[in-house]
């Protein structure tokens, strides 16, 4: 009986049903491609900071910064001397430098890896070379000057041209710079190349530790037309390209990985590291890992990717803070909105059925039963909705997905002496005075959660305009229907 009636009651009110079941169907729909869009962005972050963290990586422990010393500027200079007849002397230099001029003791990596909490940890040391390359006569010139930034031609982080001092003659050089990393070959699941996949020849073997063999980016080989089996000189060494990098998400940060005993002996930093890569035993325990850190290994600074996400900025930060603040807000509003509207709807087309439900009451029926038929068409109408308004979000999602809308994200400092340690030659955001910008194609994937609270979304919304529609129907007494006709 209460299926017959059921069927024929929707049938009889196509339209108000369509109508709630619209109403529902548009805020299910935008909750659905708030949540997913949110979900797109958070994979966007997780994409930044795993192309700078490497994967696995929970948490960087790098040196705690000091305040330069007076009359230092920190960057490179260079001396050439030119040809003493007059005539051009073509030469070439290269300035190897660690990242931030900031450096840990490598025992540092075996005391954090020591500490309660902690999984594994492996040490890096990131460098920055710039290279100058020039023709000089007559005299002595000299230029002085920086990379401010990492990467070179190919890299991510940008160059920066010194420029020339000639004194009683001319010179016309160029100035490059690129980055280095160097990796712990013996444990590549941590560390700077482990955001990393070889696309062509192979990665480093655990015997290679000291090694003079390379891997470099897809961007830097393409740029510098390096291949596999070709040779990269750096300060006098030759070492031979093994491999070609390709991140796993946006741009690399880093052109050239080394060996880490090659890249400490190309900086002179015996036995030292710029950053160490850690990860937790229980990634829940990432603040308490960090705190015993700090207490126990003093002069480090340890920081999360929590602390990392801090400092992204651009459009991709931008959009991200609007979807969790204003689209999220403008869900609730629309949700409650359409769930008041099917509320009201539904107790409308209750007091149209006064003759109705009040013959019904006549001929027997209780109050609970009417109820329990209201609240059973608002079920059905709640659930058209859910199906209606999943559809609307699902075609939503998919053309943010097809148009995939590109996003910046820029990688700032953290301020302080918060040093960042970073990822692959980057030296971390607190030890860099540029921004590595990166860009990201934006998607909004549909989880099955999502799906899940569309529903409960659907079931709500029945529930509360049947609660209604219900109260309504059961207020009315057979005296009613008889009033209703006269």
């Amino acid at each position: 009986m209460f299926g017959i009636y059921l069927k024929r009651e929707l049938g009889r009110r196509k339209k108000a049903a369509l109508v709630i079941a619209l109403g529902l169907a548009l805020g299910i729909a935008l909750v659905i491609t708030v949540n997913s869009v949110s979900a797109g962005m958070t994979r966007a972050q997780d994409k930044v900071l795993k192309s700078l963290y490497g994967l696995g990586t929970d948490m960087t422990v790098t040196k705690a910064r000091t305040a330069p010393t007076s009359g230092s500027s920190g960057r490179p200079n260079f001396r050439f001397d030119a040809s003493s007849d007059g005539g051009d002397d073509t030469q070439s230099s290269d300035r190897v430098m660690t990242q931030g001029g900031q450096a840990l003791a490598s025992s540092a990596v075996t005391k954090v890896a020591r500490q309660k909490g902690v999984a594994s940890a492996v040490g890096a040391l990131t460098l920055n070379v710039t290279k100058v390359d020039g023709s000089f006569t007559q005299g002595k010139a000299q230029s002085s000057g920086g990379n401010s930034g990492q990467g070179g031609p190919g890299g991510s982080g940008g160059n920066s041209t010194a420029a020339p001092r000639v004194q009683g003659g001319g010179a016309d050089f160029d100035v490059n710079s690129y980055s280095v990393a160097g990796v712990d070959v013996t444990d590549q699941t941590l560390g700077p190349l482990a955001g990393s996949k070889i696309t062509t020849g192979r990665t480093f073997t655990a015997a290679q530790t000291d090694a003079k063999v390379a891997v470099v980016s897809k961007a830097y080989a393409k740029e510098n037309s390096l291949k596999v089996g070709g040779t990269l000189k750096i300060s006098g060494t030759k070492y031979t390209i093994i491999g070609i990098a390709t991140p796993d998400s946006s741009e690399s940060t880093t052109d050239v990985y080394l060996p880490l005993k090659q890249a400490q002996t190309l900086a002179d930093a015996k036995n030292q590291v710029t950053t160490i890569y850690v990860k937790a035993s229980d990634s829940k325990q990432i603040d308490s890992v960090k705190a015993a850190i700090q207490k126990n290994i003093s002069g480090t600074t340890v920081t999360t990717s929590a602390d990392l996400a801090q400092t992204v900025s651009g459009s991709l930060s931008t959009a991200s803070d609007l979807a969790a603040g204003v689209g999220k807000w403008l869900s609730v509003a629309v949700l409650a909105a359409a769930f008041l509207v099917a509320a009201l709807l539904t107790s409308s087309a209750v007091s149209r059925r006064v003759r109705e439900f009040g013959t019904l009451k006549a001929l027997g029926w209780p109050s609970r039963r009417v109820t329990r038929q209201v609240v059973g068409e608002s079920m059905v109408n709640g659930l058209l909705g859910g199906v209606l308004g999943i559809g609307f979000g699902l075609a939503a999602t998919y053309t943010v997905t097809m148009i995939s809308p590109k996003l910046t994200a820029q990688l700032g400092s953290t301020g302080g002496g918060g040093g960042m340690g970073g990822g692959p030659g980057g030296g971390g955001p607190g030890q860099q005075s540029t921004r590595n910008t990166m860009e990201i194609a934006l998607s909004a994937p549909v989880s099955m959660t999502t799906i899940a609270l569309a529903v409960g979304l659907a079931v709500t919304g029945g529930l509360i305009a049947g609660a209604m529609g219900g109260w309504r129907a059961s207020r009315m007494r057979p005296a009613d229907a008889l009033r209703s006709v006269s």
